[in-house]
């Protein structure tokens, strides 16, 4: 009785083996699959994905909607000064076919600085320009030469949302900055991507990073050129 017993359950566990290697299959015994292979066919263009960690909210946006969408999109700067669109230039001329994008000038645009200044000497400004470099925040030159000695944080559309750069700046330590119209009468840009396909998403990384405040924004219908 012992014997038999044993044998019993030795086959016991040989069955069990077999049910769990998937050797009964074929008679309709197995444990479930965990593996789903046909999620692999059902994926929709996995090469259109584009990592969009470190970079700013509305960019993200942008390049989000760029890869969902199965066709072109036009996406565009903030407004650059003449010194900041030749440096777009000279950047996005060996990167870009050029008709791939357009620097085109904006009649009439406004334009907000978070401006520092003015500084009673140059010892002044570079003493100035050490405590910002010293919090890791980047500073431009003046396009207005009636602001200096002066440095500018950076330049926007609009007075809301300069005030809001102030804001951020205030909380990284900037004490004595303002928020002021920049009255010069330089000509002022904006880059435009005005379709971006597939081959070119790949690409909105590297174009941001050669733009000031690193985004792109999907054009506006009513948008001057």
């Amino acid at each position: 009785m012992l014997r038999l017993t044993v044998w019993v359950l030795v086959l016991l566990n040989l069955v069990y083996f077999g049910w769990g290697q998937g050797w009964l299959q074929a008679y309709g015994l197995g444990p479930a699959t965990q593996t789903e292979p046909q999620r692999l066919e059902q994926q929709i263009r996995p090469q259109a994905i584009v990592p969009i960690s470190d970079v700013p909210a509305a960019s993200a946006s942008a390049l989000s909607a760029a890869s969902a969408s199965s066709s072109v999109i036009c996406l565009q700067s903030s407004v650059l000064d003449e010194e900041q669109a030749k440096t777009v230039r000279l950047a996005l001329a060996p990167m870009l076919p050029a008709t791939a994008w357009t620097l085109g000038s904006v009649a009439g645009a406004e334009r907000w600085i978070v401006y520092m200044g003015k500084y009673a000497s140059s010892a002044d400004l570079i003493k100035k320009r050490a405590q910002l470099a010293s919090l890791r925040l980047t500073f431009y030159p003046l396009v207005n030469a009636a602001l200096e000695p002066g440095l500018s944080l950076g330049a926007y559309e609009s007075e809301a949302q300069a005030r809001a750069a102030l804001d951020a700046l205030s909380a990284r330590g900037v004490r004595t900055a303002t928020v002021l119209r920049d009255e010069s009468a330089a000509q002022h840009y904006r880059l435009r991507l005005p379709a971006v396909d597939d081959a070119l998403q790949t690409q909105l990384p590297a174009v941001m990073a050669v733009l000031p405040d690193k985004s792109l924004a999907p054009c506006a219908a009513t948008q001057s050129q």
